[in-house]
Order: structure tokens, then C-alpha cells, then sequence
């Protein structure tokens, strides 16, 4: 049985003493125990997060890591920085960074390697835009990320993949629980075809893209459906908290 994982990504959000705030206050929060939790901040606010949540069961992320193990790479953060920072889990090609830093698939490779050497477990983030999903190409869009993306990478199932939608990402137009789960059970299917089905079975997919607390419970009852990856509705404590606990 595939535990559930919600994961909030703060994005360019909360500086450090506003990040420590929330934290504060989420964690005096009544979370349930069979859900695991991640944070996954700016940079600047992951040591104040950490300060929080050391003590407590939340993991914290990192929102992207540099392919190099370190040199002279003005404005990039390596695994090690990371792991020195307990860092336990890193976003791997969100829509934003595929669309706005231009990040091929060959270059996130790399960076899934990097992390797993460092003992980082991978989000991979896979979707297609509302384009693509019109002319009916968002399998193949989806199929090729992943395949790319994992291209050489040994997994024993720990790779964690997020579909997100791009159409759908802070929009507030959500995917339909019924073409998430679908894309979902195809997602696992692709794996599947990479690794065999003992990985595909404990591969952990998120669903990203105008989660909140209104529709969480519905999305998380899906079969193939494993977690969420939340954007703005993981920002405040009150909302993190009702997506913890499904909506309650």
C-alpha cells in the first residue's frame, strides 16, 4: 500500500521569518499521522524550515539543484549543499522551470542522476499544456518526459513522478479527477514498461494543479493517485492543514 504524500511547493513565496511563522504555527496543526508531509521552500527559508521541523515528522525539499557536484556556477545550489541543509527531497522540472529556464529533458536527467547519488529522492515533474492535451498528444508528451527524463536511471521505486498539467497550474481550472486518475494509471503503465511491475507498484504519483481544500479528498481516492503537489494553497496553515487531512 502506497502511502499518500502531500507536498507543498512554496515557489518564490514566504522569506525566512515568514517561513518559520508558518511552520510554527502548521506543526501545532492536528496533521494525520498516515500521510506523509513535505515543505519544499525557497532556498533562503529552508535552514529556518529545517530549525522547525527537525524534530518533527514533515520533510522539507528543495525546489531545483544544480547537474554539477560544484565550481565556479554563479547562482546554482549542489546536492551537497542540499544534504547538508537535511534535504531529503528535490523537484525535478517543474512546468515553471521546463517553460521559463528553458530545461530539456537531457539536462533533467542529469540532475534526477545527481540526486540520486546523493541520496536526494527525485520528483520528476511531467505534463503537457492545453495545447497539446487539444490535439490529443498529451500521452505522448507525458510518455516521452518520462522516458527521457529516466533515461538510464536505476530505480527501485523511490523516484517519485508528479503530473501537473500545465493548463491547470494556479489557473484554478483543475484537472478532472476522473483525466488525472487516467493519466495517473497511464503514468504507472509507462514505469511499468521501464521497470517491471514491482516498481511501477510502489511508485508514488502526485497529482499537481489547482489542488485545494474543496477537491483534495476527491483526487486523493483515486486508485492511482498517491499525493499531491499544491502551490498556493500549501502557503498558509489553515489550508495546508485541511490538504493533510483530505479536506477535514
Amino acid at each position: 500500500m502506497r502511502k499518500k504524500l502531500i507536498a507543498g511547493n512554496w515557489k518564490m513565496n514566504l522569506n525566512a521569518s515568514r517561513a518559520q511563522d508558518m511552520l510554527v504555527e502548521f506543526i501545532e496543526k492536528p496533521l494525520a499521522i498516515d500521510v506523509d508531509v513535505l515543505v519544499i521552500p525557497p532556498f533562503t527559508s529552508i535552514p529556518k524550515a529545517y530549525e522547525v521541523l527537525n524534530e518533527t515528522h514533515i520533510m522539507l525539499g528543495a525546489q531545483n539543484l544544480s547537474e554539477q557536484n560544484e565550481g565556479a556556477y554563479t547562482g546554482e545550489i549542489s546536492a551537497e549543499m542540499l544534504t547538508d541543509l537535511n534535504v531529503t527531497h528535490v523537484l525535478i522540472g517543474h512546468s515553471e522551470r521546463r517553460t521559463y529556464q528553458q530545461e530539456s529533458d537531457e539536462l533533467l536527467n542529469k540532475k534526477i542522476k545527481r540526486a540520486l547519488e546523493a541520496n536526494i529522492v527525485p520528483i520528476l515533474c511531467v505534463g503537457e499544456s492545453k495545447e497539446e492535451r487539444d490535439e490529443n498528444r498529451a500521452f505522448d508528451v507525458v510518455k516521452a518526459q518520462i522516458v527521457n527524463g529516466l533515461n538510464e536511471v536505476e530505480n527501485d521505486g523511490s523516484i517519485i513522478i508528479a503530473y501537473e498539467p500545465t493548463w491547470a497550474i494556479g489557473t484554478g481550472d483543475v484537472c478532472s479527477p476522473e483525466d488525472a486518475e487516467e493519466m495517473a494509471k497511464f503514468i504507472r503503465e509507462t514505469i511499468e514498461g521501464l521497470y517491471g511491475k514491482e516498481v511501477s507498484e510502489k511508485t508514488r504519483i502526485l497529482y499537481g494543479g489547482s489542488v485545494k481544500p474543496n477537491n483534495v479528498a476527491e483526487l486523493m481516492g483515486r486508485e492511482n493517485i498517491d499525493g499531491a503537489l499544491v502551490g498556493g494553497a500549501s502557503l498558509k496553515a489553515d489550508d495546508f492543514e485541511k490538504l493533510v487531512n483530505f479536506g477535514e
